[in-house]
């Protein structure tokens, strides 16, 4: 008896045929995963770091302090916000995508600010304007900022129409 029909392949798991189909992707993909995967376990190291290092100055360091260069050190602060929002206006002026990080550095400069101030002034009578400035002013326009970044993320993070197609129309927006 002659046998007609050769026997089909053996079925390969749908698996394997992409991984053998891209050799070359994974090759390109390879990389920014491994840099990824690089700078997340930098990450968690830094803040497992911060852990004991936090604990070793809540108990080692001084309640009080006396401050050599106060001044530099607040009007190099406020010189550093100063120039986060500066940049914010001008990149947000010109509507440029990268307006993001200096709203981002506004917003985390106006929190730091607001907790130094009322931390610092604690036990004494000027802690009650640090706390309204904190509450009235910079924890709002910081909360501003966060939800103003979230959104232009969004808003870049999805598919923009063709620059030659009007809106509405279908149409390019070749003159006829």
């Amino acid at each position: 008896m002659s046998q007609t029909t050769e026997n089909p392949p053996p079925a390969v798991p749908r698996e394997d045929v992409s991984r053998r189909e891209r050799p070359t992707r994974a090759g390109r993909d390879a990389l920014p995963e491994r840099r990824r995967r690089h700078t997340l376990e930098l990450l968690a190291v830094s803040a497992l770091g911060l852990v004991p290092w936090t604990v070793i100055l809540g108990v080692t360091l001084p309640s009080e302090y006396r401050v050599h260069e106060w001044r530099t050190t607040w009007v190099g602060f406020d010189l550093l916000l100063l120039t986060a929002l500066g940049a914010t206006a001008v990149l947000g002026i010109r509507r440029h995508r990268a307006v993001v990080l200096p709203a981002l550095a506004s917003a985390v400069l106006l929190v730091c600010d607001a907790w130094f101030d009322v931390s610092l002034a604690l036990g004494t009578s000027a802690v009650w304007t640090s706390a309204a400035l904190a509450v009235f002013v910079e924890l709002p326009v910081a909360a501003f900022l966060f939800q103003r970044v979230r959104l232009l993320l969004r808003l870049q993070s999805m598919p923009q129409p063709s620059p030659d197609t009007a809106p509405g129309t279908g149409r390019t927006g070749a003159r006829s």
